[in-house]
């Protein structure tokens, strides 16, 4: 998810994904935590993903 992407997005619409991304996230840490995934790079990509949503929250407020 890029930058310009967020730019269109709503608060609401902004708080949506985050929630999604979330559940992503521990969806795939209880995977990993079973058996390793293909790519635990992944991992790291939902939670910068997290962040860069909650940044674009933060700056439309």
């Amino acid at each position: 998810m890029k930058k310009n992407d967020l730019s269109g997005l709503t608060a609401e619409q902004l708080k949506q994904q985050i929630a999604e991304e979330k559940d992503r996230l521990v969806k795939l840490k209880f995977a990993h935590a079973i058996t390793p995934i293909e790519n635990p790079r992944r991992i790291t990509e939902a939670r910068k993903n997290i962040a860069r949503l909650s940044t674009a929250l933060t700056s439309k407020k």
